[in-house]
């Protein structure tokens, strides 16, 4: 394997980065235990002492074969605009403060996207909608967010994926979704006591972000409610111990699809960010 140097620190890295190596965000250590299986999974996110850990197990999980397989050879042909640069291709943990009042939640990594920089959203089309309508709204405190190490900092929002490796075609099996979901249960058990409004990114983060808020307690309403971009749902918490409930807010992915055809505008994804921020009190 060829060692390149990362983009923004110039350091020397094999595509895939191994844990515990210097690259910049790693939140892993060579010592970080790694999740073989489903049943591991669940056992590792359980047991995590807190954020750091729980986002170091994460970065390391080997448990969906097909996953792997595919982040990691990506990460290994790599796309020929990023030639010159390492893959991370390893699983992308959530990002962002340990605090949020705003939580966003999306479908996956991109595979030339988030699987090359190790930051979620980050060195993709659908990353520069995003980050540039968070600085918009105040979510964000640089314009672009490039690479791990570029310096962004969302002082009041976490970004997490309900998937954390890039599947392929975007797509993974009901298998892969659910084996993934206990990373997301104990995402939401850790941050949930300070988030406001939660920010789902299409339908699969919409229905991930309910699921796991019914797994917290979170009575929803009966039929679950239907996906759209604009869509809004109040909760109360379950133990009534906060006055202030949790907001769940539906927004049209940034994909390119949606960006390029105008299914999403600026205008649109600047409206449910800000509506989130006003929300939280950001």
């Amino acid at each position: 394997m060829t060692a390149l140097p990362h983009p923004v620190t110039d350091d020397l890295f094999v595509s895939p980065v191994p844990p515990g190596t210097g690259w910049p965000e790693d939140p892993a250590a060579v010592s970080t235990p790694v999740a073989s299986s489903a049943e591991e999974v669940e056992s590792l996110a359980a047991g995590a002492d807190g954020l750091a850990e729980l986002d170091a197990r994460v970065s390391v999980c080997r448990a969906c074969p097909r996953l792997v397989d595919w982040r990691e050879s990506v990460a290994a042909e790599k796309r020929k605009a990023y030639a010159d640069q390492p893959y991370w291709g390893r699983p992308v943990a959530g990002w962002g403060s340990s605090a949020p009042r705003v939580l966003v939640v999306g479908l996956a990594p991109a595979a030339n996207g988030g699987n090359r920089t190790g930051r979620i959203f980050t060195g993709d089309r659908s990353g520069d909608w995003l980050f540039a309508s968070m600085h918009r709204v105040g979510l964000a405190r640089q314009v672009t967010s490039l690479h791990a190490g570029d310096g962004q900092v969302l002082p009041a929002a976490r970004m997490v994926a309900a998937v954390r490796c890039a599947p392929p075609d975007n797509k993974p099996s009901v298998v892969e979704r659910d084996t993934c979901a206990a990373w997301l249960d104990a995402e939401f058990a850790m941050v949930l006591p300070t988030v406001r409004v939660l920010v789902c990114l299409g339908s699969f983060g919409w229905s991930a972000a309910l699921r796991a808020l019914a797994g917290q307690g979170f009575a929803l309403p009966r039929p679950r409610p239907r996906f759209g971009h604009g869509s809004r749902v109040d909760l109360d918490r379950p133990d009534a111990s906060d006055a202030h409930g949790v907001v769940v807010l539906g927004c049209f992915h940034p994909s390119q699809q949606n960006t390029f055809t105008g299914k999403l505008s600026e205008p649109m994804l600047d409206a449910v960010l800000a509506e989130a921020a006003g929300l939280a009190g950001v």
